[in-house]
This record gives structure tokens, sequence and C-alpha cells, in this order.
């Protein structure tokens, strides 16, 4: 079983991605957060069709795309319940459900917090998830709706895949929130990966994916409770985020 994946920049900071099952040649676009860029990469891929669009949550950066991609592709839309709000859905999915693209298994896990319906995409065979906005680079998304216990759960759930499983992040983001993590966490491997990121910035370079294992090493977010003992894991997880909606630097 191979899962090719494309990486594309869209809209300011987006990352879009269309993935293919290579022995059935079906098509997702995960998320919808650019129509437009989505149908160039596409007709770029050579892939000739889109088969599905597989929806995180319900943010216009994310699901903004659906109705035309729909209307021009015919796709089938499956995402979390609240993408109804904005976009056209098909069938809504929630946690331990299990979603075929062709031979290629996802099972959707609760990623709440950023949004309260938020979902992630994970493969274990191609060992791959899509994180959506609820896990970045070095960072986390901003609680928009849910509580530091969910999203806590949440980030712990995605902690818990397998180290070296590829994580997608929705955003570029790295830069700062390594700048953040530096002012946070003064471990060596941090300071590392800062430099490594500053760099590849620099350069003009995109720092998604990533991995779990890296993340679990260098996320103050995952760190939250060796970074707040003083605080239960949940609100350790809430004062980070806190102090990051309110850094500049």
């Amino acid at each position: 079983m191979t899962l090719a994946i494309r990486q594309f920049p869209c809209l300011s900071d987006n990352y879009g991605f269309l993935i293919r099952d290579e022995e059935t040649g079906q098509v997702a676009s995960i998320d919808s957060p650019d129509a437009g860029a989505i149908l160039a990469e596409l007709d770029a891929s050579g892939w000739g069709r889109l088969d599905f669009i597989f929806n995180t949550h319900w943010h216009p950066d994310h699901a903004g795309g659906n109705e035309r991609l729909k209307a021009e592709t015919g796709c089938f839309i499956i995402g979390p319940e609240e993408v109804r709000r904005i976009a056209p859905l098909d069938q809504p999915v929630a946690d331990g459900d299990q979603v075929r693209l062709g031979d290629t298994s996802f099972y959707i896990l609760d990623a709440g917090g950023h949004t309260l319906g938020h979902v992630a995409w994970w493969s274990r065979r191609a060992e791959v998830v899509f994180v959506g906005d609820c896990l970045f680079a070095m960072g986390c998304g901003r609680m928009f709706e849910g509580t530091p216990d969910q999203f806590w759960a949440s980030l712990e759930r995605l902690a818990a895949l397998p180290p070296d499983t590829t994580a997608y992040c929705a955003h570029e983001y790295s830069e700062a929130n390594a700048r953040f993590a530096l002012s946070v966490d003064p471990s060596r491997a941090v300071a590392e990966r800062a430099e490594v990121i500053f760099a590849q910035r620099a350069q003009g370079l995109a720092t998604v994916p990533t991995t779990i294992g890296l993340e679990r090493a260098t996320n103050p977010f995952l760190r939250a409770p060796r970074l707040r003992p003083d605080l239960d894991p949940a609100q350790a997880f809430a004062a980070l985020r806190a102090a990051k909606d309110n850094f500049v630097g």
C-alpha cells in the first residue's frame, strides 16, 4: 500500500494537501482552504480526479472551498458535523470512525479544542496523521471553542501515536512557534530545532511536515507538565496557551 502526498502553499499561510491511494487511484483533499489552488494542484498532479474532501474542522480556511470543489468535481465530503455551519458535508464522522481512501484506511481521532468538533485523520499503515489546527510544528492551535481539559486530551491523543508518524499541520507558523518555545523551554533540543527552523524559513522552505516524536521532544505544549510541574497537566497546558496568546517576540 502506498499513499502519495502533494503539499502546496495557499492563502496567506495555509498548506493544502492532496493525497492519492496508489493502488486504486482514489484522490482526496485534506480540507479545502482554497478551491482554486487545489484545482490547480490537481491539474498539475495529473491525477485526473478528486473523489473526496476530508475535513478537519469548520473554519473557512479549512472548509471554505467545499462548495466549489463539490460543484466542479462531484467529490464526496466527509468531516465533523460542525462543517455544516458553513459548508456542504455528505457524511459526518467522529472519534473512532474509520474511512477508506481506496486501500488506505484512516481512523478519525477526536482533536477538539481549537474547535469543539475538530478531528484528525490518522492512517496507521501509511504512518501519517493530518492534524488540521490542533497541532503545529512546535505549537498548537488557539483554543477558540474548547476547554483546557478537552484540548489537552486531544494533544495527549496525538502524542500517543507512534513517534515516527509523520504529522501534516495546516499552517506555516513554525518560526513564531519556535520563538515562543525558546522563551519557555531552555532545553538544548528546543534550541537546536529552533536554529533549523530559522534557517529553513530564511531560505523560504517549508517546515511542515513534522513527526510525532519530534513534537514530543520540542513542542512546549506537549511538554507542558514538565515546564509547569506546579500545575495539573491541563492547567499547565492552559497557562502556556495563554502565554502564547499574549507573546510578542
